[in-house]
């Protein structure tokens, strides 16, 4: 029997959010408890699990919000658990020193490896979390996964071990089949709303990341329009519908950042070749640049989702400044082709960022408060 497919998008709804919400502390003891003591069973770990995941839904529901994702209650790492479940990939744990670097503090040195040919696995375990986070909620259920440029620029070249892997147009062309067939999977699972979170986009538009990949002999405008390419083709054949978006950031570790510089590199690329329908964009400090890139942006159906309510700072925006800036928004894009959601996840890891989970709530009810008043609904 076929899975019940989950509520079809018409149109985007206007209030949503990236995905990750911080995590529970009952979650943060199982899996204290299953990682580091081995004091408890995986049965016992998923049903703590499951139960913060019912408990977050019905949060989410009751702020008003049409769209819910589980918070990426059972991961790590809002990419590296994807991608270590990918058929070819590994996860190696190295010297914490060797962690990428964010303003001012170190990620764990978790390091994604690429050891065989690259497949998506029917067992994905993202799948069962889509088809828990669906079952149990009666609004549309959203899951959120790293997108295939994630696979390359968060794997170092000495970390990339098949030979055939060395022609970035082989590894490209195989990162771009493995996210179809994920693409596929999920829409068997009962999705109809995938987001791919190619942030490296926004990376690409920072002097100091561009400067990193022309010194590994990559030319990073060379890169945007492979990356563009990349999703494109993982999405092309993706059913009519299903809804397909796109988050763009400069790094969410525990509040801090890792890149700046404006979307003005990549934003045609963007929006004009990748064929996603929505764009959730940065846009919470001056180090994303102004807003001039959303010009790019065609008329028609796609809609860009500004993040101007920033998820690494406890305080709350005004309503009133808000409506402003998506006045000034407006002068490049058509106001019915804006939506609002913040800046980022709140716990793109499991350690998150620094505000209370009530703080957390306030951030969202005020999404669905600005998109009310704004466009009239959520």
């Amino acid at each position: 029997m076929s899975p019940k497919a989950s509520p079809l998008i018409t149109s985007p709804h206007r209030a949503d959010h990236v995905g990750s919400l911080l995590r529970p502390a009952p979650v943060k003891q199982a899996r204290h408890k299953f990682y580091d003591e081995k004091s408890i069973s995986a049965a016992e770990l998923k049903a703590t699990e499951d139960a913060a995941i019912i408990d977050v839904i019905r949060m989410q529901e009751a702020v008003g919000l049409k769209v819910v994702t589980d918070g990426e209650t059972r991961r790590s790492f809002w990419h590296y658990d994807f991608m270590g479940a990918l058929t070819g990939f590994a996860l190696e744990e190295r010297d914490p020193a060797q962690g990428v670097k964010f303003h001012g503090v170190n990620l764990r040195p978790i390091f994604p490896t690429i050891k065989g040919k690259l497949d998506f696995p029917d067992d994905h375990p993202m799948l069962d979390h889509f088809r828990f986070l669906a079952a149990n909620t009666k609004v549309t259920p959203k899951i959120s996964i790293p997108g295939p440029s994630c696979c390359h620029f968060r794997t170092a070249k000495a970390d990339i071990h098949p030979a055939e892997y060395k022609d970035l147009d082989v590894l490209f062309a195989d990162l771009s089949k493995t996210y179809a067939k994920a693409v596929a999977k999920f829409y068997e699972a009962g999705c109809r709303y995938l987001q791919m979170d190619d942030i490296f986009f926004a990376y690409l538009c920072d002097p100091k990341q561009r400067a990193q990949k022309q010194a590994e002999g990559i030319d990073p405008d060379w890169l945007i329009g492979q990356y563009a390419q990349m999703m494109h083709d993982a999405i092309k054949d993706r059913p009519a519908d299903m809804v397909i978006g796109m988050h763009m950031c400069r790094g969410n570790f525990r509040s801090t950042w890792a890149a700046e510089g404006a979307y003005d590199l990549v934003a045609d690329a963007v929006f004009n070749r990748t064929g996603v329908d929505i764009f959730f964009m940065e846009y919470d400090t001056e180090r994303a640049g102004g807003l001039e890139p959303l010009k790019y942006l065609q008329k028609g159906t796609q809609r860009i989702y500004p993040g101007f309510i920033t998820t690494k700072t406890p305080a709350l925006e005004s309503i009133d400044d808000l409506k402003y800036k998506f006045d000034e928004a407006s002068a490049y894009v058509a106001v019915d082709q804006l939506g609002i959601a913040p800046q980022c996840g709140f716990a793109s890891t499991e350690e998150g960022n620094m505000i209370t989970e009530d703080e957390q709530k306030r951030k969202l009810e005020l999404v669905v408060k600005t998109a009310e008043a704004i466009w009239g609904t959520a």
